[in-house]
């Protein structure tokens, strides 16, 4: 029989509809260059599929601590960054203490926890996106919570949390899990503190870089964490050609990535601006490589209506104190010109 825990569970809700122009996965929007992929297609050929992997991801772990600057033995890698944070949520903490969840964020922070059969403690976000703390701090008093994770940035909000509401839920004595997947587009990081501390974690991911097919996301810790938390990783974990064509993008292709991470940072705040200036369109500040936008139209009406115009875009107004929003990736400068386009066309429509 099948554990009770599913008949609650709602699964990761992900956008699949077809559209000439998709904005709604946070993906880089740039491909790489010919020359980079045929780098990547030699490295496959010379492949043996009869073989597992390395696993231990050697020769891409060497590559990432040049990439990161953070020593080999102070990283795990998981299959993305959503098997990291399975993994914690199994082992931080233990399965009757409760996983402190700040809402609106990233759905598998709790579904993770769910899955695991642990108690979610969840606490809204203030009006500002930020941190509630003292509805936090009741939260944690209030009973047995070991385990938090932060998005920093958030995810789908796009702003930062202010760093001492993180570290005072901290202090509490709760393992703290800052989850920088947009850490590229935002330049602030908890890794300091991650390597030296035995209560706090950052996991950082490829996905938002130009490699989300590869499905790589890395944890950082301090040596003595990593090496308890590996004796819960499954083997072989990362697939090889993933390693290998992490390698090639990592070394051969870091050019492309700083160059294209440095165009998307620049579409930001360009497209930040013109969707501001848009009648009826309230733009929340973003430090992530998407933008929170909220109308006084029915999110889904004015979904639907920018797809009629090419374009898709995530809907999250499902999430909680996000009514009426929706979220666009910063795609290639054409596209987020057609983009404005259909969301003019849209917000025109249904006046």
């Amino acid at each position: 029989m099948l554990s009770r825990r599913l008949k609650g569970l709602k699964a990761y809700k992900t956008e699949t509809t077809s559209a000439p122009v998709r904005l709604s996965s946070n993906e880089l929007p740039f491909e790489p260059p010919e020359s980079l992929k045929k780098s990547v297609t030699s490295r496959i050929k010379s492949l043996n599929p009869s073989l597992y992997p390395d696993p231990n991801c050697t020769e891409l772990k060497e590559v990432l601590s040049e990439f990161l600057g953070v020593p080999p033995e102070n990283m795990m890698l998981g299959n993305g960054s959503d098997e990291l944070i399975y993994y914690l949520s199994a082992v931080a903490g233990e399965p009757s203490e409760g996983v402190l969840v700040t809402e609106p964020t990233f759905p598998m922070y709790g579904i993770s926890a769910q899955v695991m059969g642990r108690p979610v403690v969840s606490t809204l976000l203030d009006k500002g996106f930020d941190i509630d703390l003292p509805s936090c701090l009741e939260s944690v008093n209030a009973g047995a919570v070991s385990l938090s994770y932060f998005a920093y940035p958030n995810n789908p909000t796009g702003n930062l949390y202010s760093r001492d509401r993180i570290q005072k839920i901290r202090d509490e004595g709760v393992f703290t899990v800052i989850d920088e997947a947009y850490y590229h587009y935002s330049g602030e990081s908890f890794m300091d503190e991650a390597l030296k501390r035995s209560d706090t974690v950052v996991l950082r991911s490829l996905s938002k870089i130009g490699m989300a097919g590869l499905r790589i996301g890395v944890l950082i810790g301090a040596k003595e964490v990593v090496s308890e938390l590996e004796k819960v990783r499954l083997p072989f974990n990362i697939t090889l050609p993933s390693q290998v064509m992490a390698v090639v993008m990592l070394t051969e292709g870091r050019d492309f990535i700083e160059e294209s991470i440095e165009k998307v940072i620049k579409e930001r705040e360009r497209l930040s601006r013109e969707m501001a200036g848009i009648e009826g369109v309230q733009v929340f500040p973003s430090r992530a490589n998407f933008i929170l936008f909220k109308t006084l139209f029915d999110a889904s009406l004015l979904h639907g209506e920018i797809l009629k115009g090419g374009v898709l875009v995530r809907d999250v107004s499902y999430m909680p104190l996000l009514e009426g929003c929706l979220r666009v990736s910063v795609g290639k400068p054409e596209e987020n010109d057609r983009f404005l386009e259909a969301l003019n066309g849209a917000m025109k429509s249904l006046q």
